[in-house]
């Protein structure tokens, strides 16, 4: 080989050399910090980058993005002597490159521990349930001690976050009993209050049930008042225009007295005091029926005599006395009714008498 050859290849090979140590190519999101012969010099920028070569070295490579940290359960003991198991979960970003590689030699590890130490002074002034229902305020506080005291080794904590509390067995099991109660405790509640509610909307409904149905029959017994008010002041009206006879109105009284009687429910019943001048109306019209044997005058006598006797006209029911005064009335009622037919079948004689007197004189004529 020719010896020019070999100086030549031995400079392009350092030229290769000089160049790739010279040359530093860093990625997105990270950050080289360069020393100068030991000594701190520069943080080289994500894109190309120019360094001496052999005087300047990349000490340490951060990762900028924000990155997640779990921590192991750690004991800590509650205000009221309880042990429980916290696991946190840590949000932070590198915000200065040269004061996290220069400022704490392993920032994780001193992270770790300022954060099981902060937790046991905030765990240790609250009881277990205050604990168990208080994490935002946990989180917060966590979050505020570590802020300040990473902040001078260039690293912010962005979020804090308490990822289980894990309570001794036997207290787990109580908890579980008390929730347990509890809940059956607002069971009941409901289950009472919703018979309550049942029972009230029952009521309510038989009230207004109840309200119904009387206005109901108050509507009804208005209505059947007024029609019979009507019949009655028709009926009125009729006899009034019509011009009725007093015979006729005490033979019609006379012919309404047995129905007194007939009901089974009456333990006694009262003779009216205007049924002897009923009858002497009836007999007096029927004069010529008046002589015979249970004529009216007779059952008038009959009649008189029991008010006589009684003074107040109420005769008790299955008495002889209110036996015999139904008898009489039944008898008067009887006559009452022959006696009518037999007018109307004179009235009928009558006339036919006038007719053929007509006639007759017609003819004569």
């Amino acid at each position: 080989m020719d010896p020019v050859v070999i100086p030549i290849l031995v400079a392009a090979i350092v030229v290769i050399f000089l160049i790739a140590a010279t040359v530093r190519i860093v990625p997105q999101a990270r950050r080289y910090n360069i020393e100068r012969f030991g000594r701190y010099r520069r943080t080289l920028q994500p894109g190309l980058n120019f360094v001496l070569p052999v005087a300047d070295r990349v000490n340490t490579k951060l990762d900028v993005r924000e990155q997640v940290y779990s921590s192991d359960p750690r004991p800590v003991i509650t205000e009221d002597n309880l042990v429980v198991n916290i696991d946190t979960v840590l949000y932070y970003q590198i915000t200065d490159p040269r004061a996290a590689a220069y400022e704490v030699a392993d920032y994780l590890q001193a992270i770790d521990q300022l954060t099981v130490t902060t937790l046991r002074n905030v765990i240790g002034s609250m009881d277990l349930e205050e604990t168990l229902t208080s994490r935002e305020e946990i989180n917060t506080r966590l979050r505020t001690v570590l802020d300040d005291a990473t902040g001078k080794w260039g690293i912010r904590v962005n979020r804090v976050e308490i990822k289980a509390i894990d309570p001794p067995h036997t207290i787990k099991e109580a908890m579980e009993k008390q929730m347990r109660a509890e809940r059956d405790k607002r069971a009941a509640i409901l289950h009472a209050e919703g018979e309550r509610q049942a029972k009230i909307l029952t009521a309510e409904g038989t009230k207004q049930k109840d309200i119904l149905e009387a206005q109901g029959t108050q509507q009804a017994m208005i209505l059947r008042a007024d029609g019979e008010a009507k019949a009655v002041e028709r009926v009125f009206q009729a006899v009034h225009r019509n011009n009725a006879d007093a015979k006729v109105l005490a033979y019609k009284y006379l012919e309404t007295l047995p129905h007194l009687a007939n009901s089974d429910n009456n333990t006694f019943w009262v003779i009216p005091g205007e049924l002897t001048e009923a009858i002497r109306t009836v007999s007096s019209a029927f004069g010529d029926q008046s002589n015979g044997p249970g004529s009216v005058p007779a059952a008038a006598e009959q009649v008189d005599l029991a008010q006589g006797e009684t003074g107040t006209g109420e005769l008790e029911s299955g008495s002889p006395l209110s036996l015999d005064a139904a008898k009489a009335a039944d008898q008067v009622a009887e006559q009452a009714a022959a006696a009518v037919s037999d007018a109307k079948a004179e009235a009928e004689a009558a006339k036919t008498n006038r007719v053929r007197g007509r006639g007759d004189e017609g003819m004569e004529a």
